[in-house]
């Protein structure tokens, strides 16, 4: 957790374009986008992984998607947009701290990646 980039933005300790924030979520723009908006949101509390969750996250687990509803109105991607939980290195997560990606702003197809 010391080390985590994802905490570090969280505390504001690491610069970032922060787009949404409040007690429980942060949420900024990704370095490295994979569509024209793509959004990262975390919970400040560190959890590393989907398997690392409790029973006692599932609010927090909520809140996430429900910024990302609130960023995706924001943003006015009234023709769609995708969220994404990678867990793991095999499905691409690099960071280990959970984190749900917003992307939208261009149609994605199907199957993903």
């Amino acid at each position: 957790m010391g080390n985590c980039i994802f905490c570090k933005i969280a505390a504001k300790e690491i610069p970032s374009t922060i787009v949404y924030e409040d007690e429980h979520v942060v949420a900024f723009r990704d370095l490295n986008p994979q569509a024209p908006e793509h959004i990262l949101i975390i919970p400040r509390k560190h959890i590393a992984r989907i398997e690392t969750l409790t029973e006692s996250d599932t609010e927090l687990m909520g809140r996430l998607v429900f910024a990302a509803k609130r960023i995706a109105d924001d943003l006015k991607l009234k023709n769609g947009y995708r969220l994404i939980f990678n867990n793991g290195a095999d499905s691409g997560q690099e960071v280990e701290h959970i984190h749900l990606h917003l992307m939208g702003g261009r149609k994605f197809s199907w199957p993903a990646g």
